[in-house]
């Protein structure tokens, strides 16, 4: 039987399912390179699957979390950079898990676009893939959702969900914070993945192209620079609690920054004194501060100014905790201690941030 007329196709509408499958074919040597115990990272099924007795756990407390990167990904559209934005994305993810005390187990991805570039995005998977092998998580499945007229072509974004587990009993924070108690500050990468519709007005305002160098860190290109994968603090801090017992606490400076995050560890009568000047504030945070003008408590609230993770930690242990820390790759400082406060400022500040370029 032979058509009388042509009938459109699904590629006619803009959806090119041989680009999907071309990507699954990049991507699978990628996704192999995770596995780890429980489960075998193939991808191909309608779901993946993950055996926690294989990977020793005995009385597990499951604990998930979701995000993504924000318009950070305008940044990495602009720039042309993609494959930090994948590391950045499992990032968000994995670091809230270890907040909780556990150990991120696997990671699954949603990625959409207007029409879908197997090359590039597979750079983008490269990064998670990294991403999720640095923090021990093994990357179980994801979705690829080419949607032409939603997104414009060589726009995109993603999301990521991750799944974690800790022993029964062993969740952070624990319920014996205290006043005294110190407050140690791990150093970040950069801006991570917060704040950005704020760093990109202010990149507006400069006039400057991301190709531009930046002014900060002439070495880099200013889209470079900014793009700095958030830094993956999982590793570092389950070493720590599991060979000290002394971390009582950890928070993921993130949107909100120190005034949001550190009190949502907290219990509602003890907050945390912060010794301002015991902050190395990034010379991106500075450039940002001086071309945005932006007052101290804002830029505190909206960026993590240098500082990633705060653990909260027995007074006693805390240098313990620090050359723990060391030993696993972060750059560590003592910024303050738990102390009791009354009304809603749970935040308090010593001093200033330095701030001169």
């Amino acid at each position: 039987m032979t058509d009388q007329k042509k009938g459109l196709t699904y590629a006619d509408a803009g959806v090119d399912i041989d680009a999907g499958n071309r990507l699954v074919d990049l991507i699978k040597p990628m996704v192999r390179a995770t596995a780890r115990a429980g489960a075998d990272a193939e991808i191909g099924g309608f779901g993946g699957l993950f055996d926690l007795k294989a990977a020793g756990f005995k009385d597990p407390v499951l604990v998930a979390a979701t995000d993504g990167v924000g318009t950070k990904v305008k940044i990495a559209i602009e720039a042309g950079v993609h494959d930090g934005i994948g590391i950045d994305l499992v990032a968000m993810s994995v670091n809230d898990l270890v907040v909780q005390g556990a150990e991120p187990l696997f990671f699954l991805d949603y990625f959409a676009c207007g029409k879908l570039d197997p090359e590039a995005t597979a750079s983008i998977v490269a990064g998670i893939a990294e991403g999720c092998r640095e923090s021990g998580c093994a990357l179980i499945g994801g979705e690829t959702a080419e949607m032409p007229g939603l997104y414009k072509d060589g726009d995109y974004d993603l999301a990521g969900f991750s799944v974690g587990a800790a022993e029964r009993g062993t969740l952070l924070p624990t319920k014996d914070i205290g006043v005294g108690d110190a407050v140690i500050g791990m150093a970040s990468s950069g801006v991570h993945s917060n704040g950005f519709s704020l760093v990109r007005k202010i990149v507006e305002r400069t006039g400057l192209s991301y190709a531009d160098k930046a002014p900060f860190s002439p070495v880099m290109t200013l889209g470079g620079a900014l793009l700095t994968p958030t830094r993956l603090y999982v590793r570092s801090c389950l070493r720590a609690i599991r060979e000290t017992g002394a971390v009582k606490g950890l928070a993921h400076i993130t949107g909100g920054g120190f005034t949001d995050n550190i009190p949502r560890v907290l219990p509602k009568n003890l907050g945390v004194r912060i010794d301002l000047p015991a902050l190395t504030v990034l010379p991106v945070f500075k450039w940002l501060a001086a071309e945005g003008d932006i007052a101290e408590l804002e830029l505190l609230r909206t960026f993590n100014c240098g500082i990633g993770m705060i653990a909260i930690v027995k007074r006693e242990a805390v240098q313990q905790v620090m050359d723990i820390l060391r030993e696993g790759g972060e750059t560590v400082s003592l910024l303050g201690d738990v102390i009791e406060v009354k009304g809603d400022e749970r935040v308090v500040y010593d001093g200033h941030l330095e701030l001169q370029l």
